[in-house]
């Protein structure tokens, strides 16, 4: 029965939630009392049921945990028939248990989604020279595998035979697929997007960098220890306090009803809800502001978070590459444009997809003939016309003469830290671009707020190359800059800085994320990224709009404030009711009800507060 009644918790809050509201209704609106009292005693032993089996299995391990109190209270309420307040606070502590039980189960689902994504088989040689299909767990080092176009690698290997591109976002998060040829090497979980191409497998099942992907978040996972809350800490010595002074009184008075005043006055009404409602109300603001915050402990954390720690492709940069420079050498520019797309129409690698994408709508000739030089880029003819569309190493190779300028553009677009793309008609250069992916507008000034909320380190870690990713530390002022790094250098690298005392923070949108964003103190997932990333985060940034992170760190600190408000004006009045019902004369219950409630009402509008917070700068 017990697990039956806390397994229905969540049902029952809600219930009690309703009844709630139908007795303030009936009470308020239609002045039946007799309706508003039964539907309030209901709610209170609805409610305080779950909770009363909660207090009684804690008092069995010999703690006495916050369940013990809110019971103890909440019946002293009932047996005074102050059914009003012990209805409210056995829900809104229900309600509080529910969010933080619905954070705790979408973190846990995580796991489940990187195994999901992990490759099941593997098109395997077998001694007579011929592939077939079998489980990834069947596959040895040494093994020669075939990969399909659209297949995922099933291991970690190095390339024999063929060539192609490989979307490798799983493993270092970065956008634009990497070509691979033989003597390349490849990782288990990345995807084929082109091409056919054999392997020998060099590292298998768990050994794969996909395999400590997923082990990595468990372990990260697993080394996150439920911290207790404030209150949780702070009832260890409230509690006993409470019950032994009420057990005293009635000791030495044999006056039950003054124990139980006690009781009630030392009813952490506004304690209980003082925390919740700052909680939810930072949470709702956040939510209307593009903000998902997982629950109290997420605002505690981050309120307090020194060092935050970026991916760079899809978190401080659009993750899509896309035409960034130009410069144009022909007169007929429109004509050299068709014939690039032409050209590039016919190619599914990505810098061909963003210069397509760039030229938009235009009048597309048939590509009569087409050479692939390796390395290099497209020879093709069109219309009559040779067209060569690569890089200088292509423009060299067909002979094609590079002016002075066009030296000069070229140096400066690889400053800037852009893929070359060069067009040339018939023997003469005509088009120079630049593509790089783009960093997000306004990221710059986002971060200046971070400083200014007090973020001491601001810190990129990217599987790029390190050219790149000093261009884009420099160009937004950040502290420092690490390129190269697969997801368990990322991992290291963070608990370096925890190792230092700092408190992180990570910020990332890709599967290749997770460690990071599970180890970290606190992860933070830009919403327009995979799955896992957002499950295994503590905050999400929804629509992967970067400006609410600022908005977020200002109202995790604003919310948390809050909150310690909340706790000492709760503790405060406490303290003060039962100090006057022991030294003085004039303290009673109705006065000391009235106080209480009041002190249920200061936190609540105090809480309320927070839905109207906005970033100051």
């Amino acid at each position: 029965m017990q697990k039956f009644i806390l397994g229905k918790k969540n049902n029952i809050a809600f219930i009690s939630g309703a009844l709630i509201i139908i007795a303030f209704t009936s009470h308020y609106a239609f002045h039946n009392i007799n309706i508003a009292i039964w539907s309030l005693v209901i709610a209170s032993i609805l409610g305080v049921t779950p909770i009363a089996i909660q207090a009684y299995q804690a008092l069995k391990v010999k703690v006495v945990s916050i369940d013990v109190l809110v019971t103890i209270a909440v019946t002293g309420a009932f047996l005074i028939q102050n059914f009003e307040e012990s209805a409210i606070v056995t829900f809104l502590f229900l309600f509080g248990a529910y969010l933080e039980q619905r954070t705790l189960n979408k973190t846990r689902s995580a796991i489940k989604e990187l195994i999901e994504m992990a490759p099941e088989s593997a098109l395997k040689q077998t001694e007579n020279g011929e592939f077939e299909e079998v489980e990834v767990d069947e596959v040895d080092v040494g093994d020669i595998l075939l990969v399909k176009t659209g297949a995922k690698v099933p291991v970690d290997g190095t390339v024999l035979t063929g060539e192609g591109h490989i979307n490798e976002a799983s493993i270092t998060g970065e956008s634009v697929p990497v070509g691979k040829k033989k003597g390349s090497q490849v990782y288990a979980g990345t995807i084929l997007e082109n091409g056919t191409i054999q392997i020998v497998a060099d590292r298998v099942g768990e050994d794969t960098t996909f395999g400590k992907i997923i082990e990595l978040v468990e372990e990260a996972q697993d080394s996150k220890s439920e911290t207790e809350r404030f209150i949780d800490r702070f009832s260890k010595y409230y509690t006993p306090a409470v019950l032994v002074i009420a057990f005293i009184v009635w000791l030495l008075s044999r006056d039950f009803e003054l124990a139980i005043t006690i009781l009630v006055l030392g009813c952490p009404g506004a304690l209980v809800i003082g925390v919740p409602i700052s909680n939810v109300a930072g949470i709702g603001n956040g939510a209307r502001h593009g903000v998902l915050l997982k629950g109290s402990e997420v605002i505690h954390d981050f309120s307090k978070v020194d060092t935050i720690v970026f991916d760079k492709t899809g978190t401080l940069t659009i993750g899509n590459p896309k035409v960034a420079d130009k410069e144009i050498y022909a007169e007929n520019v429109d004509e050299v444009f068709a014939y690039l797309a032409s050209v590039e129409n016919e190619s599914d690698h990505p810098l061909a997809r963003a210069i397509v994408e760039y030229i938009g709508d235009t009048k597309l000739y048939t590509v009569e003939k087409t050479d692939v030089v390796k390395g290099g880029g497209i020879v093709a003819h069109i219309d009559g016309h040779r067209v060569a569309v690569g890089n200088v190493a292509l423009l060299e190779q067909e002979n094609i003469p590079l002016n002075e300028k066009a030296r000069a553009d070229i140096a400066r677009f690889e400053a800037n830290g852009n893929s070359l793309v060069l067009t040339a008609v018939d023997g003469e250069l005509k088009v120079l671009m630049g593509i790089r992916d783009q960093i997000r507008p306004g990221v710059k000034e986002d971060l200046q707020k971070l400083k200014k909320l007090g973020v001491k380190n601001l810190i990129l870690l990217s599987g790029d190359n390190q050219g790149t990713v000093d261009l884009v530390a420099n160009e937004l002022g950040l502290t420092e800059a690490h390129g190269h790094m697969l997801p368990e250098d990322k991992s290291a690298y963070i608990e370096e800085l925890q190792a230092k005392g700092q408190i992180v923070a990570f910020v990332g949108d890709g599967v290749n994320d997770s460690p990071s964003l599970a180890l970290a103190q606190i992860g933070i997932a830009m919403g327009g990224g995979t799955d896992v990333a957002i499950e295994t985060s503590d905050i999400v940034l929804m629509n992967s709009d970067f400006s609410r992170l600022p908005h977020a760190l200002g109202l995790t600190k604003a919310t948390a404030l809050n909150m310690r408000q909340n706790i000492v004006i709760a503790v405060g009045v406490v303290i003060i009711l039962l100090a006057s019902l022991i030294f003085s004369e004039w303290m009673n219950m109705s006065i000391g009800m009235l106080a209480h409630e009041l002190s249920i009402l200061v936190v609540i509008l105090n809480g309320m507060r927070l839905l109207g917070y906005k970033l100051k700068y």
